[in-house]
């Protein structure tokens, strides 16, 4: 292979980019946008002077990440800024728990008993952290280079997130505290596998950390660019790609998109049969999101949350189970789980001094058409007295929103197709990252190791091209 062109410049695309370029490939990367990212980017969405994440902005499995770990990112002004605690979930009466960074910190959190449980399960994970990731972010066929590591971590993420929880806790905040995490697998947490999430983020807690981008995630993307651009890769925005012809001829083409868009734009040059496969591939729930310009940071009634970038606003384990469940079924919970990110608690270069940006999203049904704005803000005024007061301006986005500037998000889906265990395992491409015409690879979150931003899914679908 001499030259590739990768469409979409998120960053697993970058990531493909840069592992090609580094093996003497030529790369062109085509992003539809004008500005590069995907899910990983910033902008002055509301007011002037704050900036936000458009996607993503908490990234504990890219600091862990063995692909961004091995680039010399802070050559491009590049940093990670952890925040005093990785995580906060507010509980009724004005309370809230933690997850601590150190481990031996939980019985304080928990209780002794529950804190004993907590070390027991999350101790062994977290001391072979470093053997685990790239283990848990590997191709889903491959041989394990630490099988014991593996092992003692498959037989807990096999589990369902409620089955672990209420058969290792016994108190309401450990069981909170866990629920929240596996939340981020976007599944029914009576399902099984949905514990792995919970796990995976709860060891990287008490490891590497929740950190976030110094500047905004912009930043990320912009510095895996500028090392791209070192390699002799070329990066092309505004170009809207709908058939491959409208690209330069090239030894091999790889997808940083949706399923949709793979078959869409390369259709013609695929098998029926694998066509079909494509069609077959479902996505998963999507959210409705809400950017707030806001004039102090959020009054949290527990001091806690004041000190965490990422807080899970959702109460008690019963009603976090009750909201991702309804999202599945095609419903809208009365009070659903609100993932909030509020970046200015560590970062305050992302919003004028003494004001502060955040936001906050919920599942909702694919495609959903609903404005959950009141219910999102309702859950915040709930363990946020005063929240509505500090908001100076408002952006929300619907699921045909989110879409519509980012195609990837296919119904406001941000795992790249629904968590079910059969699509976990069975993900829509041949031999994990190929496709039927062996010059055409899909490199996005729909492929192992799944969403987030890490950059693996890109990773090992240039290796895997490369290898031939």
């Amino acid at each position: 292979m001499r030259t590739a062109n990768i469409i979409g410049s998120g960053p697993n695309g970058l990531a493909a980019a840069i592992t090609l370029a580094a093996a003497g490939v030529q790369v062109q990367v085509f992003e539809a946008n004008d500005r590069i990212g995907g899910g990983c980017s910033s902008a002055e969405l509301t007011l002037p002077g704050f900036r936000h994440d458009l996607g993503s902005s908490a990234y504990p499995m890219g600091v862990a990440s063995p692909f961004f770990r091995s680039l010399p990112l802070c050559r491009y002004g590049f940093r990670w800024i952890a925040p005093e605690l990785p995580l906060a979930h507010p509980l009724e009466g004005g309370a809230a728990v933690a997850l601590e960074p150190a481990l031996g910190e939980m019985p304080q959190q928990l209780g002794q008993s529950d804190g004993r449980q907590w070390r027991r399960l999350f101790g062994p994970l977290a001391e072979e952290w470093d053997r685990l990731v790239p283990e848990i972010l590997a191709p889903i066929a491959h041989l394990p280079r630490h099988p014991l590591a593996l092992a003692r971590f498959g037989l807990s993420a096999l589990e369902s997130a409620t089955n672990l929880a209420r058969g290792r806790f016994t108190g309401g905040r450990a069981r909170a505290l866990f629920a929240g995490c596996a939340a981020h697998s976007v599944m029914p947490l009576d399902a099984p596998l949905s514990a792995a999430v919970g796990l995976v983020l709860g060891a990287a807690g008490h490891t590497t950390g929740w950190p976030v981008a110094a500047g905004g995630a912009q930043s990320l993307a912009d510095a895996l660019a500028a090392h791209l651009r070192t390699l002799g890769g070329e990066i092309h925005t505004g170009v809207l790609v709908e058939r491959l012809d409208d690209l330069p001829p090239a030894d091999a083409f790889f997808f940083d998109t949706g399923v949709p868009a793979l078959e869409r734009i390369a259709g013609d040059r695929l098998t029926p049969v694998f066509r079909r496969n494509l069609r077959r591939f479902r996505p998963g729930p999507g959210v409705f999101k809400v950017d707030w310009a806001l004039s102090e940071a959020i009054p949290w009634a527990s001091p806690v949350c004041r000190l965490a970038a990422t807080v899970h606003v959702g109460g008690s384990m019963e009603e976090i189970v009750a909201a991702e469940a309804a999202s599945f079924e095609g419903r809208h919970a009365d009070r659903p789980f609100v993932l909030v990110v509020q970046p200015s608690v560590c970062d305050p270069s992302r919003a004028p001094a003494g004001k502060a940006v955040a936001w906050g999203y919920a599942h909702v049904p694919n495609g959903s058409t609903l404005d959950r704005t009141e219910a999102i803000e309702a859950q915040m005024e709930r363990f946020a007295p005063g929240f509505r007061d500090c908001i100076l301006a408002r952006r929300t986005h619907s699921t045909a929103e989110l879409e519509s500037w980012n195609p990837n998000l296919v119904g406001g889906d941000l795992s790249g197709g629904a968590m079910t265990p059969a699509q976990m395992l069975l993900r829509p491409t041949h031999r994990a990252y190929g496709t039927s015409d062996p010059a055409i690879f899909l490199c996005s979150s729909s492929t192992p190791p799944g969403g987030g931003v890490h950059g693996m899914c890109g990773f090992h679908a240039a290796r895997r091209a490369l290898a031939g």
